[in-house]
């Protein structure tokens, strides 16, 4: 079994049926570098649990979904030396990647099919407290569809860049979007902002995130738990299988040593053979240990996240 497991789990993207309304709008991102398209589609997924744990509609929870999808749809028109560059972005270059939002809503609004969503590319870095661009907007001017795909869209890029496989020390990620949450007059040497009593992003969306990543990370204990349930049956098998085994290398008799060989036979699987069942079973028990302690540490990570304030 792979220790990777998808975050951003589709169930609920395909519970909408969304491949009918969002055909044309997916086939504008096929412009876009995999990295960015892969991270548009995360951004999407991400966005529709947040909805629905925030109780939006089902028609907002598409429109947002769809928002969602083409909120870095302006980055194909980013050089690829900016868009790609892996070291720190100059003052200068930080001013072409800002512009992928207006050339996002600008693309938008030239296409009436993509029209409904301009909000999408335009909204998704305005901040709360007026820190954001591309109009340094305030909490009161900015759509709600803008505030959840930040949340999302921050989530993500940071996730992406950590490159988690699994859900633990996920709690550091959570931990920088409580920070982004918190209001700048309650932090020591914070710039002067249009609304120092608020965050960057919305508190509320914020914790509706930390339900989301509860259930994915109880869904993936889950799935651990079935895996070693697996694993124990067959450490199981194998013991059978090593009773037998026993026999077959101390016995010098030929008719015993036959008789033994088929017993282990009897209890192995395919690629497993008499000369090698003992140091599969030793690997098998090496896993139950190792998976035992990843289940456990994943049960930790959800106390710690039950307990952040935000």
């Amino acid at each position: 079994m792979k220790d990777v497991f998808d975050f951003y789990d589709r169930t609920s993207l395909k519970s909408y049926n969304l491949d009918s309304s969002m055909r044309y709008q997916l086939a504008c991102l096929g412009s876009l570098d995999n990295f960015t398209r892969k991270h548009s589609e995360n951004v999407a997924a991400i966005t529709c649990r947040l909805c629905e744990y925030l109780k939006m509609s089902e028609g907002f929870t598409i429109y947002c979904t769809i928002c969602a999808y083409l909120h870095d749809i302006g980055k194909i028109f980013i050089p690829p030396s900016v868009l790609q560059k892996k070291s720190k972005l100059t003052d200068e270059e930080y001013s072409i990647m800002k512009t992928h939002t207006t050339i996002g809503y600008n693309m938008c609004m030239k296409d009436l099919k993509l029209r409904p969503y301009s909000a999408g590319p335009l909204y998704h870095h305005e901040a709360l407290n007026g820190t954001g661009y591309p109009q340094g907007l305030t909490k009161k001017d900015i759509p709600y569809e803008g505030m959840i795909i930040r949340v999302a869209d921050e989530f993500e890029a940071i996730s992406a860049k950590r490159q988690y496989k699994t859900h633990i020390d996920i709690i550091d990620t959570l931990k920088i979007l409580i920070e982004n949450s918190q209001p700048e007059k309650c932090k020591t040497g914070s710039r002067p902002v249009k609304d120092p009593f608020i965050g960057r992003i919305d508190k509320n969306i914020v914790k509706a995130l930390f339900e989301v990543v509860i259930d994915d990370t109880v869904y993936e204990i889950n799935a651990r738990e079935k895996y070693l349930d697996y694993v124990k049956d067959q450490i199981s098998r194998l013991k059978q299988a090593e009773g037998y085994y026993k026999k077959y290398i101390s016995t010098k008799n030929e008719h015993k040593k036959e008789f033994n060989r088929q017993g282990v036979e009897m209890y192995l699987r395919l690629g497993e053979s008499v000369d090698n069942c003992m140091q599969v079973k030793n690997e098998y028990e090496k896993s139950y240990v190792e998976r035992k302690e990843h289940i456990e540490k994943l049960y930790n990570e959800v106390k710690k996240i039950k307990k952040l304030k935000v």
